[in-house]
């Protein structure tokens, strides 16, 4: 079965939807019966307490995880249980809280890889038609050099991946989704271990490929003051449900939130 990317359009609707998906680990009910959508060319913060379940959560969505109930859809065509590599090709992606790069690999070659359908990939076509092979190659090469010129990393470009900063990671993993042209991509705490300047240009980035490529961001994250910077809507997750969504300005003065996901003593951390 071939996969087919689902058109892109800027008209409002969810790009995720997420019904009733639950999964538990044993006795352990890690997500349970959690529902909400994610708007077309929007961005999303999800938000919650350690073990709240956001991580599980989108490892379910991404398929790295099978839910036991529930059903996900993808513009509206329903895709759960796919596996990542399938998810991919309909234009879904995720980065992960510990950047996942390939360390001996170049950046450059980092972003390289990631295109779907190169030529180059097949020998039998490599070897008939060189010519197409090659200027497919080159493109990427000038759509990977671009990119790194975007994110700041042009000056690490021949540097194994493995011996960059967490922050240049993070940004190599922002990097690989674009490469990929994805049209829906779920950031897995991208401000974790990350120092406040690189942080702000992060959130600079991701403001513009929202606003200038329509990507839908869906971000789980700890720091409040990035996700009130960056998010149209904040859904509070605790013990793997939704607790509440909203604008940030009404989670922040939501009591639910600050009794049951922030307590009492952690409330001036979003006032």
């Amino acid at each position: 079965m071939t996969d087919v990317v689902v058109p892109f359009s800027r008209a409002a609707g969810p790009a995720l939807s997420i019904e009733g998906i639950s999964k538990s680990f044993g006795c352990l009910r890690a997500v349970d019966n959690c529902s909400f959508d994610i708007t077309k060319g929007k961005i999303t913060g999800l938000i919650g307490p350690n073990g709240a379940g956001k991580t599980t959560l989108f490892s379910i969505v991404t398929g790295f995880v099978r839910p036991d109930a529930g059903r996900i859809r993808l513009a509206g065509v329903e895709v759960t249980g796919l596996p990542p590599h399938r998810l991919f090709h309909k234009g879904l992606v995720r980065t992960f809280q510990i950047p996942h790069e390939f360390g001996r690999l170049t950046v450059l070659e980092n972003l390289l890889v990631v295109p779907a359908g190169q030529p180059g990939e097949n020998p039998l076509k490599a070897l008939l038609r060189p010519g197409r092979t090659r200027e497919r190659e080159e493109r990427i090469v000038a759509e990977a050099e671009a990119t790194l010129a975007f994110l700041g990393l042009t000056k690490v470009r021949d540097v194994p991946a493995g011996n960059i900063s967490g922050g240049q990671r993070k940004l190599v993993e922002l990097g690989r989704a674009m490469m990929s042209g994805a049209r829906t991509v779920l950031l897995d705490e991208p401000g974790a271990g990350v120092n406040p300047t690189l942080l702000t240009e992060l959130g600079q980035m991701i403001v513009h490929l929202n606003r200038e490529r329509g990507t839908t961001f869906c971000i789980v994250e700890h720091n409040m003051d990035l996700i009130a910077s960056l998010c149209d809507t904040v859904v509070v997750m605790c013990s793997g449900s939704v607790l509440v969504q909203g604008s940030m300005s009404q989670i922040r003065g939501n009591e639910e939130v600050l009794a049951a996901y922030l307590g009492s003593s952690a409330k001036e951390t979003v006032q």
